[in-house]
């Protein structure tokens, strides 16, 4: 049986990352892809585990050696996805999913068409902004510019395989579950 990659993006304040713990919680034959990043690790990260910590320069080497499958940098971090992890998981038997931002997945898609693009979106705009200014976490100015990126990624979502509305968690992560076993059928 052929394993697949599925890449799973998302506004900011969506979900996504509890809608895919569902998911794995439920499904946990599936692995989480772990991506590359140069941002300093937070305490009780483990590298290898929840990110492959490079430095700077490290980060570089890989993009001109063409290592990526995708990568992005953002808040002066890189974060990238490396395509011998990817194959090797895959050549494992692996089922992935990959966590990452549209921009991102537009990119994974270019380089293996045979990935599953879904995208988790929100309700409405009006009621994601209610949820990231419900957070009280960030300033305005914050806010304003996830927002403006949020009608970005909107925009991107037309080019992925398939969109899971998240206006209730266990309904999201039923029809999350139901389109990649579709896909595996």
């Amino acid at each position: 049986m052929n394993k697949k990659l599925f890449v799973i993006s998302g506004s900011s304040g969506v979900g996504k990352g509890t809608v895919i713990g569902g998911f794995l919680k439920r499904n946990p034959q599936f692995t989480l892809s772990i991506s590359c990043t140069t941002r300093k690790m937070r305490p009780g990260e483990v590298d290898g585990v929840n990110y492959f910590f490079l430095s700077k320069d490290e980060f570089k080497d890989c993009i001109e050696n063409n290592k990526f499958l995708e990568w992005a940098e953002f808040a002066g971090n890189y974060y990238g996805t490396k395509q011998k992890y990817i194959h090797q998981c895959l050549e494992e038997g692996k089922n992935l999913i990959l966590e990452i931002d549209t921009q991102g997945a537009i990119q994974v898609k270019q380089k293996m068409p045979e990935a599953v693009l879904i995208f988790i979106a929100p309700p409405s705009f009006e009621i994601l902004e209610k949820r990231l200014r419900g957070r009280h976490t960030e300033d305005e100015e914050t806010i304003q510019k996830r927002l403006e990126a949020v009608k970005k990624e909107l925009e991107r979502a037309e080019n992925f395989d398939y969109k899971v509305i998240n206006d209730d968690v266990d309904r999201a992560i039923q029809n999350l579950e139901d389109i990649i076993k579709g896909e595996l059928a």
